[in-house]
C-alpha cells in the first residue's frame, strides 16, 4: 500500500534543512478508528527541494550533446545513510541521463533539436525551471553555403591567373638570373685576380723591404727639436729657443720671478688659481705645462716632486667627484696630464735613441716604401695600399712600371724582365753613376721628384736636402735634348671642367730613361741647339700631333707656364666623388668598394713584422741590451702607491691608469707623429697608416672587450686576431715593472740630477720665465688674492714678493 506524505497545513512554517518531527500524524481509513492520531512515529519532514531558473528570460539556448546544469538547493535531504530521491528530468517528453549532487542536476541532453520545455519531477514535485532550444550541429544556412562555394570558386579562378602570371614572370627572372649570374662570374673571376695579386705581393715584399732598409741611417732630431715639436707642435720658432734682451730691471724681476718658481707653494698655487680661471682654456693649460718644464729643464728633482703632487691632487679631485677612476688622466684637461707628458718626452729621449726609434723608424719607412709600391692619389692622398679605410683606392687603376716595348721592338716575355726605372743624374756629380729609381707610369711628376729625391738623398735629413717644389725635372735625351716635365703645362689635358695633373704617362717617359733634378726655373727652358731639340721630341712630337688640339708643336711646348684658367678642378687618378658630373664610364669602371678592402690585408700582412717589432720593443722591460728607463717603473709605482693610499684593488684601474699615463699619453704620440722624433717628411697616406697602428696600440691597452661585427670600424677588424696577443704583453709588461725593486730617492734624485745637467742649456729660461709672466700680468688680482688667503703662502711672504716682482717688472714700462 504506498500513501503519499500530507502536506504541511502552514506555508509559511517550512521545515529546517536538518529536518522536523510532526507533534502527531494520522491515517484515515475505513472503519480504523485507532489510527486517526499517532503519537510515536518517526516520520521526519524535510524541505521542499528549490530550483533555479534555467536564464533569467527563463529560455536557454544550447548546442546538441552539451549538458544542461540545473542549479538549486535542498536537493538531497539531510537524511542519515545513503538515502536519495528519486529525480526525474524531462526535455519536452524525452527523459535525460541525469547526475545527482547537493546543489545541481547535470542533465545529459537527448539527441534533439529545436525548442522543448524542461520538467524536473521528485516524488509527487514537479516544476518547470524554462525552455530550453537546442541548435543542430550546421550552423549554415543555405544561402550561406551558397555563398562559400560561390567566393571558393571565385578564389581558385584567381588562384589560377596569379599561376599564368607567375610563370611568364619566372621566365623573365630566369632570364635576368642568367644574367646577373654571368656579370657575377666575371666579378667573382676580379676578385680572384684581385686577391691573387694581394697574397703574390704580401709573399713577396717582406724581403724586399727588409733588405732596402737595413743598414739606412736614422735621421734622429738633436734633444731641442725633439722636446720643441712635442711641447710646442706646429711652432717653429718659440720665444724659448732664441735669446732674449731685456732691461736690467726686467731681467732682475725674471730672476726674482724664477726663484719664487722654485718655491713649491707658489708654483702650486700659481697652478690651480690658473686652472680655477673660466677664461684658462685647455690651449692655455697645455702652454703654461710646457713652459714650466722648460724652465724647469735644469731642476729635474724639482719639477718631478711639484708634477707627484699636482697628480695627486688630481686623482683625489676625480675620485671625489664621482667620477669613473678609469677616467683619470684620459684627457689633458689640466696642467699636471700635460706636465705629465712632457716628463715622459724629456726623460725617454735617450731611451728613443738607444732602442725605440729603430723599430719606429723602420715601420715609418716600410709603410712609405709600400705605399709608394702601388699608385697614390695626388689630389685625394688615396692609395692602392694601406691600412686605413679611408684613404684606400677603391676603383681599379691601371698601372705599370716603366716599359719600353712599345719603342723598343721587344716581346712582351722580354718586356716583363727588362729594368723598371728611370735613371737619375746625381745632382752632386752629374759625372757619377746615374742612380736607378722606380717609378710608375701614373706618378705625377712632384711624385717622381719625391722619389728621386728619396733614393739620391738617401739617409740625409729631410731638413738638409733639396725640397720637390725647389726642383725641377729634367727629361734627358742625349747631350742636348732635354725637357723640363711639370705637374701643369699647355699639354694637361682638360675634359669639361676637370683638368688631371701630367703624368709619365701623359708624356710618354719610357723605361730606362735619363732624368736629372735641376733648379727650379722661372721662364720657359731655352735649349740653344733647336734642330737637336726638334729631333728629340719625335716621341713626344707625335703625341702631340694625335691630340685633339690642332695647334703645332711650338705652341704645344711642355714648358710653358701651367693654365691658369678658372673653374676647373684638379684630379690625378679619381674623381672627387662628390661632384655630381662624374661621368657614367667613371663608376662604371669601379667594383664593389668592399671588395677593395682585400688590400688591407695584403697591406697590414706586408707590414706585421714592423709593426710587432715596435710593440715588442715598447712592452719589454729589457729589450736590445738597452734596460727599462728609471722614469717608467718610477711613476707606476707612484700611481700604485696612490692606488694602495685610496684602496683601489680593482686591477684593471690600476692597468688603466699605467695605460692612460705612458702609452696613451707619450707612445701614441710618437707613433702617429714620427716627425716628432726623426727629421723626416709625412705625407697624408703614411699619416693615415701610422694613425691605424696607433689606434691598435691603444686598443691593446686596454682591459675592455671590444665585441666586432660587421658593422665594426675596418681598422678595428684588421687587428682583432693580433690584439689579444698584444694585450698579453701589455699585461706582462706591466706585472714585470711591478715585480722590479724599487728605486731609491738616492738613485731617482742622481738620475734626474743627470738629466738637468745634460740638458740645462736647451732652452733659453729667461724667455720661459717671461712667457709664463704674462699669466701673471693676465690673472694678477685672482693670483695675488690666492696668496693673501693661503696660510701657508702668508707664513712665506709669497704674496709681497710676487708684488715686488710685479712693481719691478712695471718700472720698465
Amino acid at each position: 500500500m504506498v500513501c503519499l506524505a500530507p502536506s504541511v497545513d502552514n506555508p509559511l512554517r517550512s521545515p529546517p534543512e536538518n529536518g522536523d518531527r510532526p507533534d502527531e500524524i494520522g491515517f484515515i481509513m475505513d472503519n480504523v478508528q485507532s489510527l486517526l492520531v499517532v503519537n510515536t512515529t518517526s516520520f521526519i519532514y524535510y524541505p521542499d527541494p528549490v530550483f533555479e531558473p534555467l536564464s533569467p528570460s527563463g529560455n536557454l539556448e544550447l548546442k546538441p550533446s552539451s549538458p544542461l546544469i540545473i542549479k538549486g538547493r535542498n536537493i538531497l535531504p539531510a537524511v542519515p545513510g545513503n538515502f536519495r530521491l528519486n529525480y526525474t528530468v524531462l526535455i519536452g517528453d524525452t527523459p535525460c541521463a541525469l547526475t545527482v549532487s547537493e546543489t545541481q542536476l547535470l542533465c545529459e541532453s537527448p539527441n534533439l533539436t529545436g525548442q522543448h520545455k524542461v520538467t524536473i519531477k521528485v516524488g509527487g514535485f514537479e516544476y518547470s525551471p524554462g525552455t530550453l532550444q537546442i541548435y543542430s550541429d550546421s550552423l549554415l544556412t543555405l544561402p550561406a553555403i551558397i555563398g562559400i562555394g560561390g567566393g571558393g570558386g571565385l578564389l581558385l579562378l584567381i588562384i589560377i591567373i596569379v599561376l599564368i602570371a607567375y610563370k611568364r614572370k619566372s621566365r623573365d627572372a630566369d632570364r635576368t638570373l642568367k644574367r646577373l649570374q654571368l656579370q657575377m662570374d666575371n666579378l667573382e673571376s676580379r676578385v680572384a685576380l684581385e686577391c691573387k695579386e694581394a697574397f703574390a705581393e704580401l709573399q713577396t715584399d717582406i724581403h724586399e723591404l727588409t733588405n732596402d732598409l737595413d743598414g739606412a741611417g736614422i735621421p734622429f732630431l738633436d734633444y731641442r727639436t725633439y722636446a720643441m715639436r712635442v711641447l710646442f707642435p706646429g711652432i717653429e720658432d718659440h720665444p724659448v729657443l732664441k735669446e732674449m734682451e731685456v732691461q736690467a730691471n726686467v731681467e732682475k724681476a725674471l730672476n726674482l720671478f724664477g726663484q719664487l718658481l722654485n718655491k713649491k707653494h707658489f708654483l702650486l698655487t700659481f697652478i690651480r688659481t690658473l686652472e680655477a680661471q673660466r677664461s684658462f682654456s685647455m690651449r692655455d693649460r697645455g702652454n703654461v705645462a710646457s713652459l714650466i718644464m722648460t724652465a724647469l729643464q735644469g731642476e729635474m728633482e724639482y719639477a718631478t716632486g711639484v708634477l707627484k703632487q699636482l697628480l695627486s691632487d688630481l686623482i683625489e679631485k676625480n675620485l671625489e667627484s664621482k667620477n669613473h677612476p678609469k677616467l683619470l688622466l684620459r684627457r689633458t684637461e689640466s696642467v699636471a696630464e700635460k706636465m705629465l707628458t712632457n716628463w715622459f718626452t724629456f726623460l725617454l729621449y735617450k731611451f728613443l735613441k738607444e732602442c725605440a726609434g729603430e723599430p719606429l723608424f723602420m715601420l715609418y719607412c716600410a709603410i712609405k716604401q709600400q705605399m709608394e709600391k702601388g699608385p697614390i692619389d695626388a689630389i685625394t692622398g688615396e692609395a692602392r695600399y694601406s691600412l686605413s679605410e679611408d684613404k684606400l683606392i677603391r676603383q681599379q687603376i691601371d698601372y705599370k712600371m716603366l716599359n719600353p716595348c712599345a719603342d723598343d721592338g721587344l716581346s712582351d716575355e722580354s718586356c716583363c724582365r727588362s729594368p723598371q726605372t728611370l735613371n737619375c743624374v746625381n745632382p752632386e756629380n752629374e759625372n757619377a753613376p746615374e742612380i736607378p729609381v722606380k717609378v710608375l707610369n701614373c706618378d705625377t711628376i712632384t711624385q717622381v721628384k719625391e722619389k728621386l729625391l728619396d733614393a739620391v738623398y738617401k739617409g740625409v735629413p729631410y731638413s738638409q736636402r733639396p725640397k720637390a717644389g725647389d726642383m725641377d725635372l729634367e727629361w734627358r735625351q742625349g747631350r742636348m735634348a732635354r725637357i723640363i716635365l711639370q705637374d701643369e703645362d699647355v699639354t694637361t689635358k682638360i675634359d669639361n671642367d676637370w683638368k688631371r695633373l701630367n703624368t709619365l704617362a701623359h708624356y710618354q717617359v719610357i723605361d730606362g730613361s735619363s732624368v736629372a733634378l735641376v733648379p727650379k726655373q722661372n721662364s720657359a727652358y731655352n735649349i740653344s741647339n733647336s734642330s737637336t731639340f726638334t729631333k728629340s721630341l719625335s716621341r713626344y712630337e707625335s703625341m702631340l700631333r694625335t691630340a685633339s688640339s690642332p695647334d703645332s708643336l711650338r705652341s704645344r711646348t711642355p714648358m710653358i707656364t701651367p693654365d691658369l684658367e678658372s673653374g676647373t678642378k684638379l684630379w690625378h687618378l679619381v674623381k672627387n666623388h662628390d661632384h655630381l658630373d662624374q661621368r657614367e664610364g667613371d663608376r662604371g669602371s669601379k667594383m664593389v668598394s668592399e671588395i677593395y678592402l682585400t688590400r688591407l690585408l695584403a697591406t697590414k700582412g706586408t707590414l706585421q713584422k714592423f709593426v710587432d717589432d715596435l710593440f715588442e720593443t715598447i712592452f719589454s722591460t729589457a729589450h736590445r741590451g738597452s734596460a727599462l728607463p728609471l722614469a717608467i717603473k718610477y711613476m707606476f709605482d707612484f700611481l700604485d702607491e696612490q692606488a694602495d693610499k685610496h684602496q683601489i684593488t680593482d686591477y684593471d684601474v690600476r692597468h688603466t691608469w699605467k695605460s692612460n699615463c705612458l702609452p696613451l699619453r707619450f707612445w701614441v704620440n710618437v707613433i702617429k707623429n714620427p716627425q716628432f722624433v726623426f727629421d723626416i717628411h709625412k705625407n697624408s697616406i703614411t699619416d693615415a697608416c701610422l694613425s691605424v697602428v696607433a689606434q691598435t696600440f691603444m686598443d691593446s691597452c686596454s682591459t675592455s672587450e671590444h665585441k666586432l661585427g660587421k658593422d665594426s670600424p675596418s681598422n678595428k677588424l684588421l687587428y682583432a686576431k693580433d690584439i689579444p696577443n698584444y694585450k698579453s704583453w701589455v699585461e706582462r709588461y706591466y706585472a714585470d715593472i711591478a715585480k722590479m725593486s724599487v728605486i731609491s730617492d738616492q738613485d731617482m734624485s742622481a738620475y734626474l740630477a743627470e738629466q738637468s745637467r745634460l740638458h740645462l742649456s736647451q732652452f733659453n729660461s729667461m724667455s720661459a720665465l717671461h712667457e709664463i709672466y704674462s699669466y701673471i700680468t693676465k690673472y694678477r688680482d685672482e693670483i695675488l688674492t690666492a696668496l693673501e688667503k693661503d696660510e701657508q703662502a702668508r707664513r712665506q711672504r709669497l704674496r709681497s714678493k710676487l708684488e715686488q716682482v710685479i712693481d719691478t717688472m712695471s718700472l720698465s714700462s
